[in-house]
């Protein structure tokens, strides 16, 4: 592992702009009345979540997430374009993939599958930029 290098205040900062990024994704503004009517979900719904937890779990697993790519991008040799690159086809060949194939066998619809897609595909490459860029 030698010329590896983790910026742990870059990897935090990435698990961060999920919750950032995911905000302004999923608000009115772009994708949330979509997104809602996709997922059946009435405002009624909404208002029992627990902000805690799913906040809480939601940057959890982000962290996770930022780890893991900052471990693939890990190398000395990395810059802003690989990381951006590589972030991208994590994003788009790996998760919003498998995403798309559980979404197709749950019956969900296509616009169901784009929105969220097109977030996992916009996050990995924001963080591959991060992870590339913060060195």
């Amino acid at each position: 592992m030698e010329g590896m290098y983790i910026n742990h205040i870059a990897v935090f900062v990435c698990a961060v702009a999920n919750l950032g990024l995911g905000a302004l994704w999923y608000s009115p503004a772009l994708f949330f009345r979509a997104w809602q009517s996709e997922n059946k979900l009435s405002d009624e719904d909404l208002k029992k979540v627990n902000p805690a937890k799913t906040y809480g779990l939601a940057f959890l697993f982000s962290l996770i997430i930022s780890y893991n790519l900052a471990f693939f991008l890990g190398d000395d040799k990395t810059d802003w374009v690989w990381g951006t690159t590589a972030g991208f086809l994590a994003g788009f060949g790996w998760a919003a993939m498998i995403f798309a194939i559980i979404a197709l066998f749950e019956m969900r619809s296509w616009r169901y599958i784009l929105i969220n897609g097109g977030f996992i595909v916009v996050y990995f490459t924001l963080i591959g930029f991060v992870l590339g860029i913060w060195r």
